[in-house]
């Protein structure tokens, strides 16, 4: 089943509005699919905490990557401060993710 997320309004894609195509083209009730996407989204940020990637079939992967410390400069006034280590997710889409970008970009050209 395709979703019609381009008649989306707003730019970006939300909770809420994952919410309501779930309760528009599934038929969920507004809670359940409220609590739905609220569950998959704590399910990936408790594996990525957890330091485990999360891996979406045809969507793409997330992965927890460690950045060393690094100076840094502020870039107002020239001083150098450090930079601690940290963790960061990294995503990388699938190959057939960029396949549809590809698709799209070649479809809005003809």
């Amino acid at each position: 089943m395709e979703l019609p997320v381009q008649s989306l309004e707003a730019p970006a894609l939300t909770k809420a509005q994952l919410a309501d195509l779930l309760f528009e083209q599934i038929g969920l009730n507004k809670r359940e699919s409220k609590d739905m996407v609220d569950a998959f989204f704590d399910l990936m940020a408790e594996r990525l905490v957890e330091g485990e990637d999360v891996k979406l079939s045809g969507f793409g992967n997330f992965q927890v990557r460690m950045k060393a410390p690094r100076p840094g400069r502020n870039p107002r006034t020239g001083e150098l401060i450090p930079i601690e280590a940290r963790r960061v997710v990294t995503f990388h889409a699938s190959s057939k993710l960029k396949e549809q970008l590809q698709q799209e970009l070649l479809g809005d050209k003809a």
